[in-house]
């Protein structure tokens, strides 16, 4: 067998795992509180109608101003000082990105707490 078709076949194979001992434990453990006579809607309690898209948004919107605003601060260092740009462009990308995270999860938590 060629060895370039195992890698593709390796990862999906682990991926489908991974998924299937996902649904099936999921399932036993929710035939299981079904027998002990839990109710339904239990399985429900994780779930918010509707915001889910919201966080998805808001976090997303703050991830790529912080990219942007990285690219735009390591365009203004490379300018204006003699700092590498092969260095300052990923470290101020990642940064700022990272940043972006931090104040999209602080938004969505203040958010969902309303």
């Amino acid at each position: 067998m060629n060895e370039e078709i195992l890698i593709p076949l390796s990862l999906f194979a682990s991926i489908f795992g991974m998924v299937y001992l996902y649904l099936s434990t999921r399932n036993k453990e929710r035939l299981a509180l079904i027998e002990k006579g839990a109710d339904a809607s239990i399985f429900n309690l994780g779930k918010r109608s509707g915001s889910s898209w919201k966080v998805i948004v808001l976090n997303l919107a703050f991830l790529l101003m912080g990219i942007g605003l990285g690219v735009f601060i390591a365009n203004i260092l490379e300018t204006y000082t003699g700092l590498d740009d092969n260095a300052i462009y990923p470290a101020m990308i990642f940064l700022m990105a990272g940043m972006g995270l931090y104040v999209g999860f602080t938004q969505t938590k203040k958010a969902l707490d309303d």
